[in-house]
């Protein structure tokens, strides 16, 4: 009688176990270690780069550090380049990520993402004596834009389309954003983020932003690993917290500025 009454014993502890295991929780997880560790790429002002003392500053790195404040835990950046954002979330090095990515259907086959919490806008970026008011104001003008990029790809179809003016390819964004202020080109497309921080700068003089291109915009989320249901629910409330308080609002203009109006979050027919 000992033998099976210890089996069953053992199988119940065994189950319990297993159902705890079941039910561990990456939100309860960040609570109960105290610090969110975030991955944040912090070669992309104004989202996410150093200061002049070295330390991550931008607009993801506050957005990682209010995403703590919430959880009542202490945030930790962890610096990821583009290419390793995934990588360091799998291998556990980063709790989630916040560095700008793209809701690609294809990353979400990996990682589970929210709603968007940031969005970029394709502008024009000209001269301000160059006569240029609009994209279309771009037909028959020599204009150029960095290689490989998504937005060189668009703005030399539109060229070859137009039947008119030049495109020139640059190997880096500072060569492109150069060649603009100093004439070799009429105007580029770039993100509403890189225009704006490149005004704010003033490193460029005489430069202007010309309204948008008439670009897919891009949409960027938070991202956790797909399995945490808890974790994914809780960030896609506090991105839509952070728009109804007016604290989206509030960071755009501490690192993007006042001089363009953030892009609408709300996709019609889909979010709201």
């Amino acid at each position: 009688m000992k033998t099976p009454t210890i089996a069953v014993a053992l199988t119940a502890v065994l189950s319990t176990c297993v159902t705890g295991l079941a039910q561990a929780d990456k939100l309860d997880d960040i609570i109960e270690s105290g610090k969110l560790r975030c991955a944040v790429t912090l070669d992309f002002p104004p989202m996410g780069f150093r200061d002049e003392g070295n330390n991550p500053a931008g607009f993801d790195v506050d957005y990682c550090a209010d995403l703590a404040k919430v959880l009542g835990v202490t945030p930790e950046v962890v610096e990821t380049p583009f290419p390793d954002r995934i990588p360091a979330l799998i291998s556990g090095r980063a709790d989630v990520i916040v560095a700008s990515t793209s809701d690609t259907l294809e990353r979400a086959k990996t990682v589970g993402m929210t709603v968007p919490y940031f969005a970029f806008q394709m502008v024009v970026l000209t001269r301000e004596d160059s006569g240029i008011g609009s994209y279309q104001d771009l037909k028959g003008r020599p204009v150029g834009n960095t290689s490989g990029t998504y937005e060189a790809i668009a703005l030399e179809k539109d060229v070859k389309g137009w039947g008119g003016g030049s495109f020139r390819v640059y190997q880096s964004l500072n060569d492109t954003i150069l060649a603009v202020a100093q004439g070799h080109i009429d105007a580029t497309v770039v993100t509403n983020t890189v225009a704006a921080s490149t005004l704010k700068s003033g490193k460029y003089k005489g430069l202007k932003i010309a309204g948008d291109a008439p670009y897919t915009i891009d949409y960027v989320s938070l991202a956790a690993k797909r399995s945490e249901y808890g974790l994914l629910n809780y960030m896609n409330l506090f991105v839509n917290q952070q728009v109804r308080t007016g604290r989206y609002q509030e960071l755009w203009n501490k690192w993007v500025g006042e001089q363009i109006a953030p892009v609408n979050l709300a996709v019609p027919g889909v979010y709201y």
